[in-house]
């Protein structure tokens, strides 16, 4: 093996460990996706001020840092090798490709992040929309509510605003959602639109 790095100046070796250290990085996450496993082995930067947990991507992370390391070694080797640069300029050459590469893959993991979508409606969106009974609220108890928010239906726990009994089927429109509890109180027209679609 020594003869790998026996023709290599000493900033060409530090070049070929850094691609090889970051090829490895970037192989191992290709794996761990055809695999199906490791999804979330990246976040380096979780927890620090300003990051959540499960945003998909951080600057410092291992993707960010196995592409860094990758383009480094990569760009820096050739233009010691190809180019003949001196090692200064080749190391700033690579260190600019690499840091290149991290900000280029940490913009377009945060453009894909922001098309995801939950799919959840928040259960504040009720306030103001009609339903039905679907378990009966006893007085001064709780029971179930389905309420039509938009064009999804929402089945959510419900109390009476005046403290009665509501039976099943009862028409009722959210007054007001308190975490996510929803209080009703009768409605004679269940067909009406929704305030908050």
């Amino acid at each position: 093996m020594p003869y790998l790095f026996a023709p290599c100046s000493p900033m060409d070796r530090i070049f070929v460990l850094a691609a090889a250290l970051g090829g490895l990085g970037v192989g191992f996450r290709i794996l761990s996706m055809v695999l199906g496993g490791f999804h979330d082995w990246g976040g380096l930067a979780e927890g620090a001020e300003g990051a959540e947990p499960g945003d998909g991507f951080q600057v410092l992370s291992l993707h960010g840092l196995s592409s860094f390391f990758l383009m480094f070694g990569l760009v820096g080797l050739a233009l010691s090798r190809q180019w003949g640069a001196a090692p200064g300029p080749a190391f700033i050459g690579g260190f600019l490709a690499g840091l290149a590469a991290l900000l280029s893959v940490a913009r377009l993991f945060s453009l894909a992040h922001g098309l995801q979508s939950s799919g959840t409606l928040p259960v504040q969106a009720a306030a103001g929309c009609l339903g039905t009974i679907y378990q009966r609220i006893p007085p001064g108890g709780t029971g179930r509510v389905t309420v039509k928010i938009g064009q999804r239906l929402r089945e959510m726990d419900a109390i009476h605003a005046g403290g009665g009994e509501l039976p099943t089927g009862t028409p009722v429109r959210v007054v007001r959602v308190e975490q996510s509890l929803a209080v009703v109180q009768p409605h004679s027209h269940a067909e009406a639109a929704c305030p908050n679609p």
